[in-house]
């Protein structure tokens, strides 16, 4: 559970991160330009702190891996940023988050049988409870029709990304693997960065193809106002470039690498509604930035979920 929880601070430095990052570049360019940076990052770091990338690394799991990596970072990721912009970022996060989970539990219990106790439900249900009354829109969204349900449907297409992509279609490699008998000699952390690495390509990939296919479609279309962010001048560039590398350090690199490493020995419905407090954790880094002042709703539905966290904890420690 410890890798839960680091991966849940992790994330959050990465979205303070990600967030200075695009104040200067755009968020297309930013998001694919850390998909790049990560996996030269978690090299360094395999290469540093361990035997490189053994472990996982077999043609058949690289497959599933690669795979896996193309559904979380590049579907789920496209339809992020999608829903964003439509429906705002307060309500995509709650969709994501609060249809993840019970998406990702489902499916892993059809598919691979595994089960939650009745208490890591009750948990997962109060850690959900309190990121919903944290991150509920407080006023009427002034949303067209039109934009409510295209934003919910990408919001849900992110949700399945991350629950399905990354979550329960790790926990079936890591099954497999074992059934191969594939040697895996390394700790959690270095298994971790064996995975992570063949899942960032994964997203590169795909995010990559999407960004060219993008930069085509805008470049017809001389009038789209999206069109400055292809233009961007290099003294754009040189103020983000310390935020770029934090983010891509701290979510795709070290923060997936956690996630993957949490996944090794707990089911997707317990590590998921831990990570999903990630948008409570920002609150207090973006007070320490002075970027904004929560709202008290936002701190009652914070210590709810932390609450949901530490029940979480214990019930799993106890098992």
């Amino acid at each position: 559970m410890f890798a839960a929880l680091l991966c849940t601070v992790l994330f959050s430095a990465s979205a303070v991160s990600a967030r200075k990052t695009t104040e200067h570049i755009g968020g297309t360019e930013a998001n694919f330009t850390r998909l790049i940076f990560a996996p030269v990052l978690m090299l360094l770091i395999a290469l540093s702190f361990g035997p490189g990338l053994a472990g996982y690394w077999h043609p058949t799991l690289f497959g599933l891996f690669f795979l896996s990596g193309a559904i979380g970072f590049g579907v789920g990721d496209i339809a992020l940023f999608q829903a964003f912009p439509l429906i705002g970022s307060r309500l995509t996060t709650l969709i994501v988050h609060c249809v993840s989970v019970p998406v990702a539990a489902t499916i892993e219990y059809l598919w691979l049988g595994t089960t939650m106790t009745t208490a890591q439900i009750v948990c997962a249900v109060i850690i959900l409870s309190g990121v919903a009354v944290a991150l509920a829109p407080r006023e009427n969204l002034h949303i067209k029709r039109r934009d409510l349900f295209k934003g919910i449907g990408w919001g849900l297409i992110a949700a399945i990304g991350q629950g399905f992509g990354a979550g329960v279609l790790s926990r079936y490699i890591y099954k497999l693997a074992k059934e191969m008998d594939t040697p895996l000699p390394l700790d959690g952390f270095h298994a971790g960065i064996t995975v992570a690495v063949q899942r960032m390509l994964g997203g590169m990939v795909f995010s990559g193809l999407c960004l060219l296919a993008f930069r085509a479609w805008l470049l017809r279309r001389p009038d789209s106002p999206s069109l400055g962010n292809l233009t961007r001048r290099d003294n754009q560039w040189r103020p983000a470039l310390p935020w770029l590398f934090a983010t891509g350090l701290a979510g795709p690199a070290l923060g997936v690498t956690c996630y993957q490493w949490a996944l090794l020995d707990n089911p997707t419905g317990v590590v998921l509604p831990i990570i999903a407090v990630t948008p409570l954790v920002v609150i207090p880094m973006s007070i320490a930035m002075k970027e904004e002042k929560p709202s008290w709703r936002a701190l009652i539905g914070g210590v709810i979920a932390v609450g949901g966290v530490v029940g979480m904890v214990m019930m799993t420690k106890a098992q």
